[in-house]
């Protein structure tokens, strides 16, 4: 993983579920003073004990790692709003309605933050019949390319993977895209806002 479990991460997730120090050291058969030293940063749980952890806070051992409860409390999530994570190790793409805890090849993702389109990374969208054909002049190569092209609308999100030495280009039908989204390799996401043509 990129990150560990810190002290203040431990103390929050335990005082939310109103336990003493004590309380957490019974269940997960440590002390007390080991729980006080992993919450003052004078020490970290071992490896072993993080799957007791997190089950004696009532959490994953993801969301542990993260330092916070994702777990679905009826939350609204909104399509619109939704979140790109992309893996740097393999390229995955994953695309999430409302606040997530995404991992892969061992990296837990922080959503990719979408920039307006710029001149390099410039989104041209056509109309053809019912569809829109998206394409983007972007060099193509195994070192610098365009990873995928995404339409966002209200009722779903259609990606289209991207290859070096491919073109940068693909088709979507209209059914009212809200977003266009880019996601280049170097640079990261750029994002066309369709409401504002």
């Amino acid at each position: 993983m990129n990150n560990y479990v810190t002290g203040a991460v431990i103390k929050k997730l335990r005082e939310q579920k109103g336990m003493t120090q004590a309380q957490l050291a019974e269940k997960i058969f440590v002390s007390a003073k080991t729980v006080s030293k992993w919450e003052t940063g004078q020490g970290f749980p071992d490896i072993s004990l993080l799957e007791s952890l997190a089950k004696a806070i009532d959490i994953s051992v993801i969301e542990l790692l993260n330092g916070e409860d994702i777990r679905n409390s009826n939350r609204s999530a909104n399509i619109i709003r939704g979140r790109f994570y992309v893996c740097p190790v393999c390229g995955n793409v994953i695309h999430a309605n409302g606040e997530a805890v995404v991992s892969c090849c061992g990296i837990t993702l922080p959503p990719a933050e979408p920039e307006e389109d710029d001149g390099g990374h410039a989104i041209t969208v056509e109309g053809v019949e019912d569809e829109y054909f998206v394409s983007v002049n972007h060099p193509m190569t195994k070192e610098h390319y365009i990873s995928f092209i995404a339409a966002v609308s209200e009722s779903g999100v259609n990606i289209v993977k991207m290859y070096p030495e491919g073109n940068a280009e693909a088709r979507f039908k209209k059914n009212r895209v809200r977003f266009f989204y880019v996601y280049c390799n170097r640079h990261g996401l750029f994002r066309l806002d369709m409401r504002k043509r």
